[in-house]
């Protein structure tokens, strides 16, 4: 099991934040066959403060949907089952991609935490390759679970 510890208003969305954690955090397990315990942290934050956190550590001065930061090295926490990290969302950001893509809250909300979790496992999008592989994950999950646009 991954499990987590949740921070942030979770009444800021009208359905159950913690029953899509759990179903992404499961779906994700078990694509990824981890078979050890993990830890991970979810923090639910504004653009502000969002925005503060990519201008301390990317260097980008404007608010951005997920970030993610790794506890250690991912292969090392496959293995072992520590500390995956932490996982900031904007919840601004949810509701202006989901309006903006024309899907549910609750859609962009579970895509978030898919990407944001297959990061602190150590998938990456800088190249093409790894994008396509990443994102194909990320159909996987959102898939499994019947979350369609």
């Amino acid at each position: 099991m991954i499990h987590y510890n949740l921070y942030g208003d979770v009444k800021k969305f009208d359905f159950s934040v913690r029953k899509v954690i759990s179903s992404v955090l499961r779906t994700v397990k078990k694509i990824e066959s981890l078979n050890t315990e993990h830890i991970m942290s979810i923090i639910l934050v504004d653009n502000k403060k969002i925005h503060e956190i990519n201008l301390d550590y990317r260097n980008i001065d404007r608010p951005t949907d997920v970030i993610s930061f790794a506890t250690i090295d991912s292969s090392i926490n496959r293995e072992l089952g520590y500390e995956l990290g932490d996982i900031y969302i904007s919840i601004d950001k949810v509701y202006e991609q989901a309006k903006a893509y024309n899907h549910s809250v609750m859609r962009e909300f579970a895509f978030l935490l898919t990407h944001g979790t297959l990061h602190l496992l150590g998938y990456d999008h800088i190249e093409y390759d790894e994008e396509q592989v990443m994102f194909k994950k990320q159909d996987e999950v959102l898939s499994i679970l019947g979350i369609k646009r």
